[in-house]
């Protein structure tokens, strides 16, 4: 009996793929203001909770990444001004964390891509202050010894689609709806 369930777990596993672990990652973000007198640009990071990717043979298959929405941080800036900006991204006029302190994306589809480099295309769906879309990026995955890696490209999503609806209240300063984000993570 002992036999048939451990065959029934292994065959499970290989049927549906197997997950890994998230062990390490690093998500970078940027945005993008325009004002009359100059363009600028804010840069930073948001660290992911947990998360794993699932395997089916050497494919990646589906996963799933949690955001930890409380650890958005420019890194383009220091001091005073950075705990400003930080403070900014993470009330109601960008993020609202209190409300809302993780976000998501669940991988639902992964494709061949023709580019040398960015060898896939990931599909998935993000969730941001409740508000679910689906997003799609070129990404480098690679699958050693146990270990799988995904590497994005730079890729862009509308920051209004998910809610991240600030508007400055000077008419010479914009905030481009278009965000950039680029996803590095490693599981085991």
């Amino acid at each position: 009996m002992k036999k048939i369930f451990l065959l029934a777990v292994l065959a499970s596993g290989l049927a549906f793929g197997q997950a890994k672990k998230v062990v390490s990652s690093d998500v970078q973000w940027w945005g993008y203001k325009i004002a009359k007198s100059e363009a600028s640009s804010h840069n930073g990071t948001v660290k992911v909770k947990s998360g794993d990717l699932v395997m089916k043979g050497n494919q990646l298959v589906g996963g799933t990444f949690v955001l930890d929405m409380t650890s958005i941080n420019a890194t383009d800036l220091s001091g005073e001004y950075q705990q400003k900006l930080n403070g900014h991204l993470k009330n109601g006029d960008f993020f609202e964390v209190e409300k809302y302190p993780t976000a998501t994306f669940k991988i639902t589809g992964v494709k061949k891509n023709n580019d040398k480099v960015y060898n896939s295309l990931v599909t998935g769906n993000l969730t941001v202050k409740g508000k679910t879309n689906a997003i799609s990026f070129p990404a480098k995955i690679t699958y050693a010894n146990g270990t799988v890696s995904l590497m994005s490209n730079k890729f862009s999503i509308d920051r209004q689609k998910f809610d991240v609806a600030y508007k400055s209240t000077m008419q010479d300063v914009l905030v481009k709806d278009d965000m950039d984000l680029l996803v590095k993570v490693t599981a085991k």
